[in-house]
């Protein structure tokens, strides 16, 4: 494969970066936790960015794109902290009116893969549609049907979560084939987010070390800070791999194996946003801690993103199914 990016790819990646930098920057982040991390405004002006029907066709109003461009668009997402159930509302955009023009918030539960007795739905009060993946297909719930109970302290402040008993079954919106894909599309998505965490927060080492003196020096001349960046960027380049890998391959399933490739991208950028975060806290020092510095919001929302469309111990044995059976395959 070849991660080379078109100059297509460059200019979409740029422009998405130049609308995030611009409506959600740094500063902005205090005010999005007041207003629960949902701007109705911000929202549709995500669905103009093609955010939500990028893979769309384009007879049916969305932009025409593969799953490897979206990795890129969340990528872009993701390094700005941009809050809201993108990828639920991106997945739902084929099979929710709505959705893709941003006039329809849907987020979304995965029972499909998951055994856990508590159901937690993120964002439960700034949601007009909830669907939930289950082994026998993907059912549509309205929200307001869904009786829930806040969390006191979320772990990511931008994203409230809300506590569920038993869901509706609600309306059956696909099978058993779309809950799978959907699965496998949102954790390719989520490695893009991921990676997206893992590129900014190495941004704001780098730019910190080159800044902050200590003993007549800046920080980042000292041998133990230059190894933490070095392998920040490391991590970073590697989940970037996968991370694209799996876009491709989900766009041309020929060139390998799509779960694999998946899996191996969830787990690759997972790593990676969570290394990444804490080691620009430590590069941070003391301030690194405090709440006016940025830096926690990254590590908390690698924290979430841990979770969502299977967790780091399932993708683990996917992946070990997969080298398995290829193994099994050659001998």
């Amino acid at each position: 494969m070849d991660f080379q990016l078109s100059d297509d790819q460059k200019a979409l990646r740029e422009g998405l970066r130049s609308f995030c930098d611009g409506r959600v920057p740094a500063e902005a982040l205090p005010e999005l936790e007041k207003c629960g991390g949902i701007d109705r405004a911000l929202w549709r002006d995500l669905a103009e960015m093609g955010v939500f029907g990028l893979r769309l066709p384009e007879e049916h109003g969305g932009v025409g794109l593969g799953t490897a461009d979206a990795v890129i668009v969340f990528c872009e997402l993701g390094r700005r902290l941009v809050p809201g159930p993108m990828v639920w509302s991106h997945l739902a955009a084929p099979l929710v009116e709505g959705a893709a023009a941003g006039e329809c918030i849907v987020g979304g539960v995965d029972l499909a893969g998951s055994d856990a007795r508590v159901v937690l739905v993120e964002q439960l009060d700034a949601l007009d549609k909830l669907i939930v993946l289950r082994p026998e297909g993907v059912f549509a719930v309205a929200a307001r049907d869904v009786r829930a109970t806040p969390v006191a302290t979320p772990l990511d402040p931008l994203t409230p979560v809300f506590e569920a008993g038993d869901l509706p079954e609600g309306e059956q919106i696909g099978g058993p084939s779309d809950s799978r894909r959907m699965r496998l599309e949102g954790a390719a998505l989520v490695s893009g987010l991921q990676l997206g965490i893992a590129e900014a927060t190495l941004e704001l080492a780098n730019a910190y070390a080159k800044g902050r003196q200590q003993f007549g020096q800046v920080i980042g001349s000292f041998q133990a800070v230059k190894h933490m960046l070095a392998d920040m960027f490391v991590q970073q380049e590697v989940a970037r791999a996968a991370a694209y890998a799996a876009g491709a391959t989900l766009d041309d399933p020929a060139v390998g194996d799509v779960e694999r490739a998946v899996s191996s991208a969830k787990l690759t950028a997972g790593e990676a946003a969570l290394r990444n975060a804490k080691t620009c806290i430590q590069v941070h020092g003391g301030m690194g801690y405090t709440w006016e510095v940025p830096v926690h919001y990254y590590l908390k929302r690698a924290w979430l993103l841990e979770s969502l469309f299977g967790t780091r111990d399932e993708h683990a044995e996917a992946v070990a199914g997969c080298v398995e059976r290829a193994t099994h395959a050659s001998l």
